[in-house]
């Protein structure tokens, strides 16, 4: 039994994670529900990952995303999820089993959720499917760059969206990149072939030749002042949309829809090229046993519930297993999130402000059009070390 998680009776079930997916509203309602103590460990993307990694005693639920697996599992921090204790498995759709929607769909370069998502006999992790997983799939999206519509420059305008914007002499001053080495150099990487700088073999496993011609890039673009600004946190980056020298910047879609509202004008693209993608969800603490484990198991299974997809639908999320947040929707939030319609009403966010106008499409349209559209996943590439070395040198040289 997980002691550190039990003092005088009372069961306490902690999740580590960010606050991008673990929102007090949630956790309220979890108690309510489940009728246990939850306490959510709330850290940056990099802290989360660390203590993940090297303090799995601290925690019982890891809030990750599928690229951060290539840490914690090799590292043992985690044990599998058995398949049969989780009640809504077979209502996972095929985007995280398979990798792709449709049975002949391809395979996007970097971090395939797919591939790690299985537990083999020997404790390797691919798509051959078993009776264990790394991790429940749970929330997903597409993210890419959103871009002042009235303020583009003359050379871009009427041209279809292209990560090689974030890198067109036309904004040069303008631009505004994420500055994290990890998604920044996948962003950075489709904008230098969106561009016609370079070509990749994989935007989501560079080698070191190529980090070395991305990051020789983007320190000679730095120099000549063509990044006004790289972001850090979901604040700085919302504070970038009003300011008046960043046009374009690469962004999450929860930032774009707390601005979109009264942000009129603010459009987030549908690149050609395709959307950076991300699938995020929940694994076990290799400390995790006994009852502790077993209200782990009961989480899992009440995020995949219907109520709690239904407000990640209002963040600009999806959920796994969709149908079952359809009836914990209104016919006009299915119809605009998931549905790719122009929503019916003003729609509300999980807090009842209002979030999208009447009349509003969803940027790249409907659920399987936009995660059909997929250049790259987030990614660890085998190179990171290398990557972060590089790309931390070129912002600092102005």
């Amino acid at each position: 039994m997980n002691s550190a998680a039990i003092v005088n009776d009372q069961l306490t079930l902690r999740v580590l994670g960010t606050s991008v997916t673990l929102l007090e509203l949630l956790r309220v309602r979890a108690e309510q529900d489940l009728g246990i103590k939850i306490e959510y460990l709330l850290h940056s993307v990099e802290d989360a990952q660390r203590i993940a990694v090297m303090h799995p005693e601290s925690y019982d639920l890891y809030d990750q995303w599928f690229h951060n697996i290539d840490f914690v599992w090799p590292a043992r921090a985690i044990q599998p999820l058995e398949i049969k204790k989780l009640k809504y498995w077979d209502e996972v759709n095929t985007l995280a089993k398979q990798g792709t929607l449709s049975p002949d769909g391809v395979l996007a370069d970097g971090s395939v959720p797919s591939q790690r998502l299985y537990v083999q006999r020997d404790l390797s992790l691919s798509r051959q499917p078993s009776d264990r997983i790394s991790m429940l799939p749970l929330t997903h999206n597409v993210d890419s760059f959103a871009y002042h519509v009235d303020r583009l420059p003359t050379a871009l305008r009427g041209q279809e969206e292209s990560w090689g914007w974030l890198f067109h002499e036309a904004l040069t001053g303008q631009v505004a990149l994420q500055e994290d080495a990890a998604m920044g150099g996948l962003d950075a990487a489709l904008a230098m072939q969106g561009a016609g700088l370079a070509r990749f073999t994989n935007a989501g496993n560079l080698t070191l030749e190529e980090i070395d011609v991305l990051t020789h890039a983007l320190s000679r673009l730095n120099r000549q002042g063509h990044f006004a600004a790289f972001w850090a946190t979901q604040e700085q980056a919302g504070g970038l949309i009003d300011n008046r020298q960043v046009e374009v910047q690469s962004l999450w879609a929860p930032i774009y829809f707390r601005h979109h509202f009264h942000q009129r004008g603010y459009k987030m693209a549908h690149p050609r090229e395709g959307y950076r993608a991300w699938y995020g969800g929940m694994s076990l603490s290799r400390c995790a046993t006994g009852k502790i484990k077993d209200a782990a198991y009961d989480y899992l299974n009440w995020w995949q519930s219907g109520w709690p997809g239904a407000v990640m639908a209002r963040q600009g999320y999806y959920i796994s297993n969709q149908e079952r947040s359809r009836s914990h929707l209104s016919a006009a939030e299915w119809d605009f999130w998931y549905g790719g319609k122009p929503a019916a009403e003003v729609l509300f966010d999980a807090h009842g402000a209002p979030l999208i106008p009447a009349g509003e499409v969803r940027d790249g349209g409907s659920y399987e059009q936009r995660m059909s559209h997929i250049a790259v996943w987030n990614s660890v590439m085998d190179e990171h070390n290398y990557l972060t070395r590089r790309w931390q040198d070129a912002l600092l040289r102005k």
